[in-house]
């Protein structure tokens, strides 16, 4: 059930219970009023999910320098987002490449507080991180003169947003240690420098699924270990969300065999002609140098919470 349902629903049930009639049918009461603690239940679990913190990765589809640039100036934007809305972040992981491109990074981001309020007034649902970045999940397309190419030729990037909630441990199911597949490796820099690197990184898979995280930020091996369970069980816990409620469809985990033409959300497209534009919203503006340079994304945050 949609989230404006259930709180037409909700006030719906509130109306009936103030009836001067409504005990002369003692089963039907009972009736309203299990279904209006449920329902009650059910938007209190919305509202914390909206106002949780959140894990973004971005990865780069095929391409090789032109897509890996793209993920930088995708990030380089959230990064203006997040300081203009007062949003903190910390990097979890990142494989980048040798002209400070990144192949994929991933973040956790939260708000150190609820005031003042980030959009219009409002302080709600969807104030937390993950409520107002949710939406941002799906594939972003660059258009542009490619400067990789020594012929200038116009060339088509397309990068991957994943944002999922960061929810607390005690919310999340345990997942049986056989299921679970952990890698360690060698922290390393651009270009995969790791030189006098101890191996602290850590990548978790789900092999039932396979889903995957990496995690390279914490100072121990096991602290990375514990994170990277952490986010994976996240990420098992919205699939089977996903699996159970067709109106939260969005929460689905993509692959990144899905970076491709079609499934773009959003397309900045910096020549022929400038201008942003989100493919489901129709939200569009000519300003991109305000949009990936310094962050603007309020326009097209706000259009977002009506999907």
């Amino acid at each position: 059930m949609p989230e404006v349902d259930i709180n037409e629903r909700v006030k719906y049930l509130e109306e009936w219970m103030a009836r001067t009639d409504f005990w002369a049918d003692k089963q039907k009461a009972q009736e309203v009023i299990r279904e209006l603690r449920e329902l009650k239940a059910q938007k209190e679990g919305v509202t914390a999910l909206g106002r949780s913190g959140a894990i973004m990765t971005i990865f780069s589809g095929a391409g090789g320098d032109d897509a890996e640039d793209f993920s930088r100036m995708l990030l380089e934007m959230y990064f203006k987002f997040f300081k203009r809305r007062g949003l903190e972040w910390r990097v979890l992981h990142e494989n980048q490449n040798d002209h400070g491109g990144y192949r994929n990074i991933t973040l956790e981001i939260s708000n150190p507080t609820l005031h003042p309020p980030l959009f219009k007034g409002r302080v709600g649902e969807g104030s937390g991180p993950y409520g107002i970045l949710k939406n941002e999940s799906g594939v972003h397309r660059l258009v542009r003169v490619s400067p990789f190419n020594a012929k200038k030729l116009r060339h088509t990037s397309f990068s991957m947003v994943e944002v999922i909630p960061r929810l607390p441990p005690a919310e999340l199911r345990e997942i049986p240690d056989e299921e679970i597949k952990v890698e360690f490796s060698k922290s390393g820099g651009p270009g995969g420098q790791n030189v006098n690197k101890r191996e602290t990184a850590v990548r978790a898979v789900h092999l039932p699924t396979g889903l995957s995280t990496h995690v390279t930020s914490e100072r121990s091996q096991e602290a990375n270990r514990q994170k990277a369970v952490e986010i994976l069980k996240t990420k098992l816990f919205l699939r089977r969300k996903a699996e159970h409620s067709q109106a939260e469809s969005k929460l689905k985990i993509s692959k990144t065999t899905d970076i491709e033409w079609g499934n773009q959300i959003r397309s900045y497209v910096l020549h022929p002609y400038k201008m942003v534009k989100d493919h489901r919203t129709g939200v569009e503006t000519s300003d991109v140098k305000g949009v990936l340079e310094e962050g603007e994304l309020d326009e097209f945050i706000e259009a977002e919470k009506n999907l």
